[in-house]
């Protein structure tokens, strides 16, 4: 058999690939349920176990009796941070994420650790909600305008946003703007937002300004839907006192999880203190590689220690998910026969829980 010990990629890649497509017209294929299977020998160590594998490096379909075990080392169960294990209670309260609920559903998508998918959950989530036929507002309230740019809005070209709602007191429906998807609008985030965390602090009732200024549209909605800053300054505090439920999307990774536990801690104190209402209503899977094991012990561990706030609907790590928002629309539209706006249908109907919409 051959052994290599280190490979650098990308560079090595094509170096690489052709001396194990080499090596692999060497190897007697074995039959196994009419797939080809390459003898369980790991010619690169770990990195056979990598948590990702470019496309090429598949040599054969494995069969399970090929796979690497559940015993290995190296792919043994995940377990949860510590801070994270001392906080379920505060999720088990509440029904679960699939239950009916009274129209019309203020919803924090919150996530203190960015790049978790956060911002694609809000703006895709909100886009098949509106498909579906719910008239659905998203609040773009994070700095940097991400949502905002992900529905077709350009930040820099905006007279009025979410800095003037919250600290020049203007009306939210003045800031609301249409999107390309029917039934949906935004109220966008400008680069000011930015300061809007300092400018708050000697605000009068810094922490319901964003409350005052729902309560005065939600009922022109079904869902609003508010995309957090990824901290838990006053905007996120905003946001948990505005809302009645947080949906946490989750990256299938170990660091992603490590954040969890503070929000979840954040989520109680606003309501004991500010929101007696709010609830982490849902957990959202994101961002998952079927390719990896370690995805699949995140996936289950989170499941079995948050139970049906956990929503079945897993959102792939996908290609077209990337590249939707750089065309300033969200992947229904971009791709709408692709995997990730598959799955974002697929939450949506599960969010919605078969709520009727409201009649008038």
């Amino acid at each position: 058999m051959f052994h290599v010990k280190h490979v650098e990629w990308p560079f090595a890649r094509e170096f690489f690939v052709f001396h194990v497509k080499q090596a692999e017209r060497s190897l007697t294929p074995v039959e196994k349920g009419g797939r080809m299977a390459i003898t369980r020998h790991r010619p690169i160590g770990t990195l056979w176990r990598s948590a990702v594998r470019p496309p090429e490096f598949e040599l054969g379909c494995m069969t399970p009796e090929d796979a690497v075990s559940e015993s290995d080392p190296a792919v043994s169960a995940v377990k949860l941070p510590d801070n994270l294990m001392e906080v379920g209670a505060v999720v088990e309260g509440g029904k679960p994420i699939s239950s009916g609920r009274e129209l019309p559903r203020v919803i924090a998508v919150a996530n203190q650790k960015g790049g978790v998918g956060k911002t694609t959950t809000a703006v895709n989530l909100s886009a098949c909600l509106a498909e579906l036929g719910y008239r659905t507002l998203v609040i773009d309230l994070d700095p940097q305008g991400n949502a905002s740019t992900g529905l077709g809005i350009d930040p820099r070209a905006l007279d009025v946003s979410m800095y003037d709602v919250l600290l020049q007191d203007l009306p939210l429906e003045d800031c609301v703007e249409g999107t390309a998807v029917k039934n949906l609008f935004i109220a966008p985030a400008s680069l000011d937002l930015a300061g809007a965390e300092i400018e708050l602090v000697p605000a009068f009732s810094r922490e319901l300004k964003l409350r005052t200024a729902i309560n005065s549209v939600k009922d022109d909605y079904d869902f609003v839907l508010i995309d957090c800053p990824p901290s838990l300054g006053l905007l996120t505090v905003n946001a948990l006192a505005a809302a009645t439920e947080v949906l946490v999307p989750i990256q299938c990774e170990y660091y992603a999880l490590e954040g969890l536990g503070q929000l979840i801690r954040n989520v109680d104190l606003v309501q004991r203190s500010l929101n007696p209402a709010l609830e982490v209503s849902a957990i959202v899977l994101v961002m998952y590689d079927a390719r990896t094991k370690l995805a699949d012990q995140v996936a289950m561990n989170v499941r079995e220690h948050f139970g049906e706030k956990v929503c079945r609907q897993i959102v792939p790590r996908t290609v077209r998910l990337s590249e939707a928002p750089s065309f300033g629309q969200p992947i229904i539209i971009f791709d709408p026969s692709s995997r990730g706006a598959i799955a974002y249908r697929q939450l949506a109907k599960e969010v919605s829980g078969g709520t009727p919409q409201r009649v008038g």
